[in-house]
């Protein structure tokens, strides 16, 4: 019977994975770019699968990740702008960096303002994909050292992880003359790689959209698999008892940690070239705290589940918001689906669909079984 729900859980794998690869030809730009919208906040949902539900890890600040990936392509496309580029200057510069300037100031990178300089790299794209993967990573593996060697556990690791991300999101609205502050980063460039462009609407980019996140839930379902995945689950089961066996604790989950930093990093990437902006707002509290809902709902347990989770509830709140009986009520809509599923689904769609999967086997098994006996009984003795 296992074997057999390994096959299905494996199918619905493949399944998903399909779909996503096939909306093209059924979808039109405006819905594909829509969907690919939808498909990075599904690889959040992964992201948070992985911290939560298989480390244990309640992350209220995954918005931070999310956010520095983000704001680090941001740099290099807002640079790539016709914008920047018609600044007076050798080199781009960012048009609010201009209005910000003191008067007088050079209209250069190196100079227009205090820590200009920063944005110099960023010139290169291949400078901010760079740091849209290694800087949350590098963010995260900081932060875990610091937090789970000093064996910080439970609603504290929350605490803190809310509290850096608040942090961050002043630090970068009060840098005003070079983040552009509560505005963002708005106006940016396509990304291009060599002869291709990433247009916000073309189906190559909803490509690259769709397979990373069918890279990601390979590639995380593969990671929870392996002997450190299962060292994990016990960890986050019984931290002690894992510790007094003689794991070293601490190094799993600080791997783990930042695993879920780097996807969340890739995906803020992937959001900036299909939204065409990187804003504070990314790492607001309450959005956060929607990565948590995600995949509670799916089902923190689950890659897939917490992936699903995050369409659909994307899906429902954008219907829901969109129509005009509900458009005052539609928080409210999706707080209570939460609350419901909470209640009635603790582990979330994908648990209730396991557990769905699995009477239906015990039925099958057993009913066959019973063919077997009989017709055992029926055989001539010899």
């Amino acid at each position: 019977m296992q074997a057999t729900k390994l096959r299905l859980n494996l199918a619905v794998y493949v399944i998903f994975i399909a779909c996503i690869l096939l909306a093209p030809m059924f979808l039109e730009e405006f819905a594909l770019n829509r969907l690919a919208k939808f498909l990075v906040f599904g690889m959040l949902g992964v992201a948070i699968a992985l911290s939560w539900g298989y480390a244990g890890i309640l992350n209220l600040g995954q918005g931070l990740f999310f956010g520095l990936g983000a704001y680090m392509l941001g740099m290099s496309l807002k640079l790539a702008s016709p914008t920047s580029m018609a600044q007076g200057s050798d080199t781009p510069v960012p048009d609010f960096m201009l209005w910000n300037a003191e008067p007088g100031s050079k209209t250069d990178l190196c100079c227009i303002n205090g820590g200009s300089w920063l944005w110099i790299p960023f010139q290169n794209h291949w400078f901010g994909i760079l740091m849209g993967m290694v800087l949350p990573t590098l963010v995260a593996f900081g932060l875990g050292m610091v937090v789970f060697r000093k064996r910080i556990a439970g609603v504290f690791v929350s605490v803190i992880t809310l509290a850096c991300v608040l942090l961050v999101r002043l630090l970068i609205v009060d840098a005003q003359p070079l983040t552009n502050g509560w505005n963002g980063l708005t106006d940016l460039g396509i990304l291009t790689i060599g002869e291709t462009e990433f247009d916000p609407y073309s189906v190559t980019t909803y490509y690259l959209v769709a397979i990373s996140l069918s890279v990601a839930l390979i590639l995380g379902r593969l990671l929870t698999e392996t002997r450190s995945g299962m060292i994990l689950q016990a960890i986050r089961d019984d931290y002690n008892r894992a510790r007094y066996l003689g794991f070293e604790v601490s190094s799993f989950q600080v791997f783990f940690f930042c695993a879920s930093a780097l996807i969340a990093g890739y995906a803020g990437m992937l959001y900036v070239i299909v939204a065409e902006f990187a804003s504070p707002a990314f790492m607001e509290l309450s959005f956060s705290i929607t990565m948590v809902v995600w995949a509670a709902v799916g089902g923190r347990g689950s890659l897939i589940g917490a992936c699903i989770g995050a369409l659909l509830i994307n899906v429902i709140e954008t219907s829901v918001s969109e129509t005009a009986a509900l458009v005052e009520a539609w928080k409210v809509i999706i707080g209570l689906i939460f609350v419901l599923v909470v209640l009635f689904m603790p582990q979330g769609l994908a648990g209730l669909a396991s557990s769905v999967t699995d009477r239906v086997l015990e039925r099958f098994s057993g009913r066959a079984a019973r063919l077997r006996q009989a017709d055992s009984q029926q055989q001539p003795a010899e």
